[in-house]
């Protein structure tokens, strides 16, 4: 051996024996044992989707007369129910829906609601009451009390939402496996983490940074190795969304130790001529669900699949002056997988002549009662502990 080559390997190795065991761990599992977990992948339409032009109630004399420019016709929409139908842009959902795939859950939502994006959202990512100011989210509450690595909960974006962090352990963001990788192993980066001193892992701030920053090295590490494994040959739409989906399908059907997938489509925001902007959107969305849900059939592994997919909040009932809508409430949620025991349309229709005084739909089913649902009937942990609280499970799982 080189002298130089010894030097350089005798430094990683005792650097490396700095790194707290269950770091070293993960680089050790077997990349060929399949997970076989349940998991989900949860889908924000960021911005706020108008949910009345998702599910139509098409044969609603209200519904026709608040929105005379922006209503969808019969002929626009596929047939649900008599008086309730999808955006003729959702046929892959429309399928699903047929198939017994799909739950569709009416006037999801929360009391008192915020009509301001950011605010929203920080509610539905947190599981907060609309008075509550929470620093950690839903998810990352998971993590902490059920998990053992941050990669358990993988955001497939470039930066990390709200919804993955937790007080001790946060998910991990990943748009490229090779590039996280890659960046991880970047000398300023590698010569941190092969050289900390274990004493700072129990400073506060400084502490925390080195931890963020080995738990990210060794989840690159081990995210690299396993998405090896499968690689689809599945042809996605060509969208940045389907991108992100296929990655999730390679991280799926490789054995990921991972039980939430992250994931969002933006561009909901239709204050003015809506029609257009979200029709296209909708049919980005339902085009790469049909790829993905293609994709895990084929390799065994939608049955272990939950699809979860929201928004921060509805539309306003009556269309604006330009043509589009302003920011509502209670909107619908969507719940795909191939092992629902409860698909279909889950409960009662929008109430169009029974609005607050600000002429939007009131709520009925609490967001927090899908997350009690999906926590409690499908990861199978406790979820009042991590909601902050005991909400009514509902039985689409």
């Amino acid at each position: 051996m080189q002298r130089r080559d010894f030097l350089k390997s005798s430094i990683l190795a005792s650097g490396m024996a700095l790194v707290p065991s269950f770091l070293k761990g993960m680089e050790m599992l077997n990349p060929q044992n399949l997970s076989g977990y349940k998991n989900i992948v949860i889908i924000q339409l960021s911005g706020g989707n108008d949910g009345l032009n998702t599910i139509v109630p098409v044969g609603n004399d209200i519904y026709h007369r608040l929105r005379p420019n922006i209503a969808k016709s019969r002929e626009a929409t596929i047939r649900i129910q008599d008086n309730l139908a999808f955006n003729d842009n959702l046929k892959a959902l429309a399928k699903l829906y047929d198939q017994g795939e799909l739950c569709l859950i009416n006037n999801v939502g929360y009391p008192n609601p915020n009509r301001s994006h950011f605010r929203s959202s920080d509610i539905w990512h947190t599981a907060s009451s609309a008075g509550e100011y929470l620093k950690t989210g839903w998810i990352g509450r998971y993590l902490d009390a059920n998990c053992q690595y941050p990669y358990q909960a993988i955001e497939v974006d470039k930066g990390l939402s709200l919804t993955l962090k937790g007080e001790k352990m946060n998910g991990i963001a990943v748009d490229n496996p090779n590039l996280l990788f890659n960046n991880t192993r970047e000398p300023f980066f590698k010569n941190i983490v092969t050289n900390a001193n274990t004493a700072l892992l129990h400073e506060s701030n400084q502490g925390y940074l080195y931890k963020t920053m080995l738990e990210t090295y060794s989840s690159a590490s081990y995210i690299k190795e396993k998405s090896k494994i499968y690689h689809t040959k599945m042809q996605y739409p060509n969208s940045g969304f389907a991108k992100d989906l296929k990655t999730i399908a390679n991280f799926i059907v490789s054995g990921l130790d991972t039980r939430v997938y992250y994931s969002s489509l933006g561009g909901f925001d239709s204050h003015v001529n809506q029609l257009k902007s979200q029709d296209k959107l909708l049919a980005t969305y339902a085009e790469g669900i049909a790829a993905l849900v293609t994709d895990l059939k084929q390799n065994d592994r939608f049955d272990d699949t939950l699809i979860l997919t929201f928004s921060e909040f509805g539309r306003r009932v009556k269309q604006n002056a330009s043509n589009g809508t302003d920011h509502g409430t209670a909107n619908n949620v969507f719940v795909i997988g191939g092992k629902l025991k409860k698909a279909g349309v889950y409960n009662e229709v929008p109430n169009l002549s029974k609005l607050d005084a600000n002429g939007d739909l009131i709520h009925t089913v609490d967001f927090r009662s899908v997350y009690a649902t999906i926590l409690n009937n499908w990861l199978m942990v406790n979820d009042t502990t991590i909601l902050n609280g005991d909400f009514d499970k509902l039985g689409f799982v």
